[in-house]
């Protein structure tokens, strides 16, 4: 009845993992494009982008070794735009030829062009040679993901006012930069371009950042940036934006008064969804405000049953990793195969300088329920290998239940946290209690064994408990084993409520 079982609009996480998913699953499915290039915002201006930035800024930097041989040492010393953006090409490049090859690999049919809703099962696409034609499906997934928000009060030239996007094709490192904006974007790129010795000030018109992170993680990280001199505006709203004529220079006035001068301003305060063009209401479908789609957060349908949406735009938490498992749920329900349910609790990871990451409870979420608890805490320079890498900075805390001793949550900030709070998410999802850490050994010496310390810091004050704790049954407790009442949640609603 239909050409297709799948379309997948967009082949960022969510697109690429749908489709290879409804692949696998021996259906036929087609991927739209409309870049020139397979990947979309993730591989090309999103999430591989700014990390292959910080790594060649921290690189060139000589970022790391500063612990030993002081602020003032460099691996190179002057770093141009085209340093940073050399090993950039290289990454993207070899990105798209394993996206490109694994849509080969499980015969998944691609399309370059510019698609809209013709009906709820027709898409009309204009192909980047021209060529328009119409295809139909019996499911679609809409995964378009965001572009960055730009309030038409902001002088975008693409030079010295720009967005996100454009950061990746600056001319030269400015000596000073204004970034609007402390989310995720902004305190990521704030951050980087402070460590490549740009003088930094972001302006945040909420009164705190990240407000989703652990109060006492996100102190210690405010406190370190502030500590190499970046400037932190909180409670203050930028009224105007203008670019000397003469000088280049910008000037950024916030409605306090207060005036502020850099080489350039990134305007970082948001993101749309990308749905502007799908022509949403020949399909029956209506995007918030933002561009984006409300979906059943259990199989990602949209208000039309067989249209799907997951990605950054279903709105938070707009990660990657979380994309990806939106992706594959989708797909699986479009094509009628069981789905299942993903683990409660997902690390999040800010790739700023220093790294931030998260899984579980927060202590004020903790607070907020009700739960009595206890909080370790390890800071990385009581580490060995804290002091082998020459670390003054990086903390790691957990919360532990009183009541069950499990672990409720773990918070990292400082060098490696991407990648150590794994081993907290394995024990969180798998419902370990403080004694995991406590009776455990870690390799030595690592980072890792900051768990241990922490874990150690946490039962010294807990006290010593029964060598089994309780055992929490899905019907009657949460994951911390407290009692609560229950209600069924999906992957992206329990995603909100982080």
């Amino acid at each position: 009845m239909y050409q297709y079982d799948l379309i997948v609009i967009g082949s960022g996480p969510a697109g690429r993992r749908a489709a290879i998913q409804a692949a696998k699953l021996e259906k036929k499915v087609l991927v739209i494009e409309k870049g020139s290039r397979v990947g979309g915002v993730s591989v090309h201006t999103g999430t591989i982008p700014s990390k292959t930035l910080r790594e060649t800024a921290l690189n060139l930097t000589g970022w790391r070794e500063r612990g030993f041989y002081g602020r003032s040492y460099r691996v190179k010393q002057e770093i141009s735009a085209d340093d940073l953006r050399r090993r950039l090409l290289i990454t993207l490049d070899h990105e798209v030829e394993v996206l490109e090859h694994q849509f080969a690999r499980n015969r998944v049919q691609q399309m370059r062009g510019r698609a809209q809703f013709i009906d709820a099962h027709t898409l009309e696409v204009e192909k980047i040679d021209g060529e328009i034609l119409r295809v139909t499906s019996a499911s679609v997934l809409l995964a378009v993901g965001t572009r960055p928000y730009r309030p038409s009060h902001i002088p975008f030239d693409g030079d010295a006012v720009i967005d996100s996007d454009e950061l990746l094709e600056i001319k030269q490192v400015p000596r000073s930069l204004v970034v609007v904006g402390a989310g995720v974007i902004g305190i990521e790129y704030a951050t980087i371009f402070s460590a490549l010795d740009t003088q930094v000030t972001v302006v945040e018109p909420r009164d705190s950042m990240l407000d989703f992170i652990d109060k006492e993680i996100v102190e210690d990280f405010a406190y370190q940036l502030r500590d190499r001199n970046m400037k932190l505006i909180f409670g203050q709203t930028v009224e105007k934006v203008e670019r000397d004529a003469v000088t280049g220079k910008c000037r950024v006035t916030l409605k306090s008064g207060r005036a502020l001068q850099a080489e350039m301003v990134l305007f970082a305060a948001g993101r749309v969804g990308a749905t502007d063009t799908l022509n949403l209401p020949a399909a029956g479908l209506e995007a918030d405000s933002r561009g984006r789609l409300k979906v059943n957060p259990d199989t990602f349908q949209t208000a039309v049953p067989h249209i799907y949406a997951a990605g950054d735009v279903v709105g938070f938490p707009s990660l990657a990793s979380t994309s990806m498992e939106q992706g594959r749920i989708a797909a699986r329900h479009a094509v009628g195969a069981p789905a299942g349910e993903p683990p409660l609790y997902f690390p999040y990871g800010i790739y700023a300088v220093p790294e931030i990451s998260t899984c579980g409870l927060t202590e004020e979420e903790v607070i907020q329920r009700g739960i009595p608890y206890e909080t370790g805490i390890a800071h990385f320079r009581e580490t060995s290998r804290g002091h082998i890498m020459g670390l003054d900075t990086g903390l790691l805390k957990m919360i532990f239940s009183l009541k069950t001793r499990r672990l409720l949550g773990v918070h990292i900030v400082g060098e490696g946290a991407t990648e150590l709070v794994h081993i907290g998410q394995a024990v969180l999802n798998l419902k370990g209690t403080v004694e995991y850490f406590v009776e455990n050994t870690f390799n030595y010496p690592t980072l890792a064994e900051a768990y241990k310390i922490s874990g150690l810091d946490a039962w010294n004050r807990m006290g010593e408990g029964p060598k089994e704790a309780p055992v929490a049954t899905a019907q009657s407790t949460d994951t911390t084993g407290d009692k609560v009442n229950v209600v069924p949640e999906g992957p992206a609603k329990k995603a909100a409520s982080k």
